[in-house]
């Protein structure tokens, strides 16, 4: 669902999550996690909020953003599938896994399916070595990926 949000409505917003949990010890990355909870995405009209807010420059939010992987500039789609990229799950085939996904839902990672339906990233490490390749869709994770259970998450996320 997009509705359209003015700059003044995400500002108050983003007041009203900074001032819940600014009393937090290292603030910053819980807040973003809330924005993010909040909007499906950090907004880049949220970064200078933030900074005001938090005494910070905006130099340091924003750098915050981009050196997490978990944070987004633009909405996700209705699914989230993150394969893992770390050493482990790459040598236990997850080069190879990654381009079956890529091929079954015909988009690269960091891209959302033309319907919404799916948004496809990496991720490095979700703690699965053992159990590599691994997956996480829609929080849920996956160990021993394989071509059958790709198959199965991809349809899932379709539905």
């Amino acid at each position: 669902m997009n509705i359209h949000i003015g700059q003044g409505d995400i500002a108050e917003r983003i007041r009203s999550i900074v001032a819940d949990l600014r009393s937090l010890e290292g603030p910053l990355l819980p807040i973003l996690h809330e924005v993010q909870d909040q909007f499906g995405y950090v907004p880049r009209e949220a970064l200078p909020v933030i900074a005001d807010e938090l005494n910070l420059s905006r130099a340091e939010v924003h750098g915050v953003v981009t050196f997490y992987h978990d944070y987004r500039d633009h909405p996700a789609g209705r699914h989230v599938l993150k394969l893992c990229r770390a050493e482990a799950c790459q040598s236990m085939g997850g080069d190879a896994l990654a381009e079956r996904i890529k091929v079954l839902l015909g988009i690269d990672f960091h891209q959302t399916t033309l319907d919404g339906g799916v948004t496809l990233e990496p991720v490095y490490c979700l703690g699965l070595c053992a159990c590599a390749p691994a997956a996480m869709f829609d929080g849920e994770v996956h160990g021993r990926v394989d071509d059958e259970l790709a198959a199965e998450l991809v349809e899932e996320a379709r539905r």
